[in-house]
């Protein structure tokens, strides 16, 4: 009887497996897709963002902030993964030891590359510490010659500098002006006095005479002393190099004092800014920006909307911001890597459309073929008188609804 027990429960378990086995076998769930890796990109942005030039570098900042969120809606993929830029922004308050310090700042937070500085003065120092951290610089603003001939492979620029500038300038002062005797003043910044500098070996090889150089600094708004000076010369043109917020109050007081010289600036005072600073001062004063009107700029319609939008009105440099951090970043995809050492070779032999420009750099890193465009404020405006070099035509008509920076720069 135990047998036949044994024997029956034995063929009840065959049984049972056997139906349990005809059913649907489960499989173990399929493993979830793999998370597609993303990488945070810092790119450095340094520009005075307090003091007397903060219109100016947060003017920079915006153009940089618009491209980078424009980049970060595209969803880019470089290098196997998503990328997220992130700007770090700082301020270097427009003084050469700051802006070290600033420099110094972004290498240690591992940028991978840097827009600005936004002066001259700090971008040559800050340029070294780049350099020797093997980070790409791109310097949308910064216009003395020093910059880019110093031997650095990270530094770039994507405005013509001042040796072109200064040319055009001197030229333009006598031969259109009529200048014959002329006074210089600067702030005696690297901006300021490299530009005044490069103005007075045009002039003079034009054939005008220096009658007084004077300077001053990036800080002053009293000049009562050197104007008073420079009355007793007789000038029949006024240069200044320096930046907006001396530029103002300079012309404001030329015309309390009675000196009838016209008034000619580099592109530091070619701001909306230099005209509600100089007031009545302003009419009839010159000026010069590289590059070509915002109006004539391939892309310049479509930017001026965007940003005008989302920030108010273009002060000066916003657009070569913008195109410096999309140049940068088109090296990257190009190198198919986001780290400085890999795309920097380039970065230096980019051909990239922009806003601004078609941009590619010689070998000091220079913009090839810059433009240099010829302001005069009118009824309260600047507006384009012609434009020498590059893309755009000479004697290129001013737009017709001309409103500052915004509309003709």
């Amino acid at each position: 009887m135990k047998i036949a027990n044994r024997w029956g429960l034995a063929l009840a378990m065959v049984i049972f497996a056997g139906l349990t086995g005809c059913g649907k076998k489960e499989e173990p769930p399929a493993p979830a897709p793999a998370a597609q890796p993303e990488v945070t990109v810092k790119i450095g942005h340094a520009a005075p963002l307090t003091g007397p030039q903060a219109h100016l570098g947060k003017d920079n900042e915006n153009g940089v902030r618009l491209a980078i969120d424009e980049l970060n809606a595209q969803g880019l993929e470089i290098g196997g993964a998503k990328v997220k830029f992130e700007l770090l922004s700082e301020d270097d308050q427009a003084d050469p030891k700051t802006g070290t310090l600033v420099a110094q700042k972004l290498i240690d937070a591992k940028v991978s590359g840097v827009i600005g500085h936004l002066n001259s003065g700090t971008t040559i120092p800050a340029s070294k510490l780049y350099n020797d951290a093997g980070i790409p610089q791109i310097s949308p603003s910064a216009t003395n010659v020093t910059y880019t001939q110093q031997g650095f492979n990270t530094a770039f620029r994507v405005m013509a500098h001042d040796g072109q500038q200064g040319k055009v300038l001197g030229e333009f002062a006598v031969a259109k002006l009529g200048a014959k005797k002329i006074a210089i003043i600067d702030d005696r910044t690297a901006y300021g006095q490299g530009l005044a500098d490069e103005f007075e070996k045009a002039v003079k090889g034009a054939g005008a005479s220096v009658a007084a150089r004077e300077f001053t600094n990036d800080k002053a708004t009293d000049f009562m002393a050197i104007l008073t000076k420079i009355k007793g010369k007789r000038p029949d043109l006024v240069f200044y190099g320096g930046m907006d917020a001396q530029a103002g109050p300079l012309a404001k007081q030329l015309k309390s004092l009675g000196i009838k010289a016209k008034l000619l600036m580099g592109d530091g005072g070619s701001t909306p800014e230099f005209v509600k600073l100089a007031g009545d001062g302003a009419e009839g004063a010159y000026s010069s920006l590289p590059g070509v009107p915002l109006a004539q700029m391939p892309g310049g319609q479509a930017f001026g909307d965007k940003f005008t939008a989302k920030y108010g009105q273009i002060q000066l440099y916003a657009p070569y911001c913008y195109d410096a951090v999309y140049v940068m970043v088109e090296a990257m995809k190009k190198a198919n890597s986001t780290e400085p050492a890999k795309y920097l070779p380039e970065l230096a032999k980019i051909a990239y459309k922009g806003v601004t420009a078609d941009i590619s750099f010689d070998d000091k890193g220079d913009i090839k073929g810059g433009a240099i465009t010829l302001y005069q404020v009118k009824n309260g405006k600047w507006e384009v008188l012609e434009t020498i070099g590059g893309a755009a035509p000479e004697s290129a008509p001013a737009p017709a609804a001309a409103d500052g920076a915004a509309k003709t720069q």
